[in-house]
């Protein structure tokens, strides 16, 4: 037997209640008709630099050795025994200084025998110039020949020349006594003594005692390829490159460690000859050196100003971009807010910046921040970030540090705060 349940029909009280709430949905999706379709993608943000004429050095980075200014070596002049030495290995000397003493006694000995014979020669010579004047009287009485007179004087001229002889014999000892000094030749840093006491040098012995290198100033020897330096001088002769004033520090150096060397130096010349094995010159600049922080045989580099590009244009190195084949491109704002692939042809990295030789004008800008999310033709949102006072990068605040260089995540950074700034603005 089959029960019918009875149908629940909802109160009339209920379904008044229920009325206004759907009449209420009703009226916002006709006032809305477009809430439901998907909002619009913004307009993607890009930092760009406005590109200007600007002056900029022509610098090379080139490799480089330190050599000492002048160098000696420490010879004796007589053979002896040394008995001592007077500097201390390493130190500074002057010139005159007294480095080694070797035994004096058979030099003293030899000089107190070349003054004996001065002596005797010199007495000889007194009575030959007197015999010589009595002759003279008689030959103008007539009471001595001619002959006798001739001999006389002759013997007074002998004797004149025994004794010169004599002084040079004296004089020579007396060298050789002082020698016995072995004095410093030139001023500067001595090396570790390569003798010692009761060395004896022996006759003719062509050895160094020690080493001498006068290191303030100092000089760089460094290397740079002919084509470059002719290229450079064509540069300066066609006026595409202004020439540096005579006389100015040019050269800074970039130790082994990286760190910049606080002094700078000043090119002196080019060698004439240029090494047949690797087709470089040398390139010869000084450097003060007043603490002995170079040492000769140090390897450094030198970035070395050769010129100066009066009306350059430059770019940061992130704005270049390669494509497969490995050309140079950047991504160009159009005037109409559009972005577009740009070739252009890059010349040497000066600082933090890509020199462009041709492909941009003044004026342009050329996008640093933003490339993964432009395609060509896309219409985007330009952000200035054009370096103040020639600094490369993006604004940053007084208080706000720039990121530091390579860090990968400077990018998403530069751009969070781009469009914090967006937002800010509107």
């Amino acid at each position: 037997m089959t029960r019918n349940l009875p149908t629940r029909i909802p109160s009339p009280r209920r379904a008044s209640a229920l009325l206004p709430a759907a009449a209420l949905l009703l009226a916002l999706a006709a006032c809305n008709p477009k809430q439901a379709a998907a909002p619009a993608p913004p307009v993607p943000e890009v930092g760009f630099v406005k590109v200007e004429p600007q002056a900029i050095p022509y610098l090379r980075d080139l490799p480089g050795r330190v050599a000492p200014m002048r160098i000696a070596e420490v010879r004796s002049r007589v053979s002896g025994l040394v008995v001592k030495r007077l500097f201390e290995q390493g130190s500074q000397v002057k010139e005159g200084d007294i480095l080694y003493k070797i035994d004096p006694a058979p030099f003293e000995v030899d000089l107190a025998s070349a003054e004996a014979v001065l002596a005797r020669q010199e007495a000889a010579l007194v009575l030959a110039r007197q015999q010589a004047d009595r002759l003279e009287q008689l030959l103008a009485r007539a009471t001595a020949s001619q002959a006798q007179y001739d001999a006389a004087y002759a013997a007074r001229k002998q004797a004149e020349a025994e004794v010169a002889g004599a002084k040079a014999a004296r004089d020579r000892a007396q060298l050789n006594l002082g020698w016995t000094d072995v004095r410093a030749p030139i001023t500067g840093r001595i090396g570790r003594a390569l003798l010692t006491e009761g060395t004896l040098i022996e006759p003719g012995s062509t050895g160094a005692l020690a080493t001498i290198q006068q290191l303030d100033p100092i000089y760089v020897d460094i290397t740079q390829s002919v084509g470059e330096l002719n290229r450079l001088r064509r540069d300066l002769a066609s006026g595409e490159l202004a020439r540096l004033e005579e006389n100015t520090a040019n050269v800074h150096l970039i130790m082994d460690d990286g760190s910049l060397y606080p002094l700078a130096g000043r090119l002196l010349f080019s060698d004439v000859t240029a090494d047949p094995s690797t087709g470089q010159v040398t390139l010869r600049v000084q450097f003060p050196n007043p603490h002995d922080e170079l040492f000769p045989g140090m390897y450094v580099r030198a970035r070395i100003k050769q010129g100066i590009d009066s009306d350059a244009i430059a770019v940061p190195q992130q704005a270049i971009q390669r494509t497969d084949d490995g050309r140079a491109e950047v991504w160009v704002v159009r005037a109409d807010e559009t972005v577009m692939r740009q070739p252009v042809e890059v010349g040497p990295v000066v600082g933090q910046n890509w020199l462009i030789r041709s492909g941009l004008k003044a004026g342009e800008r050329v996008v640093v921040d933003g490339f993964q999310k432009i395609t060509v033709g896309a219409k985007v949102k330009p952000l200035d970030q054009t370096p103040i006072h020639g600094e490369t990068g993006p604004k940053h605040d007084a208080d706000e540090a720039p990121d530091a260089p390579g860090d990968p995540s400077s990018g998403d950074k530069a751009e969070t705060g781009q469009r914090a700034a967006a937002a800010q603005r509107h």
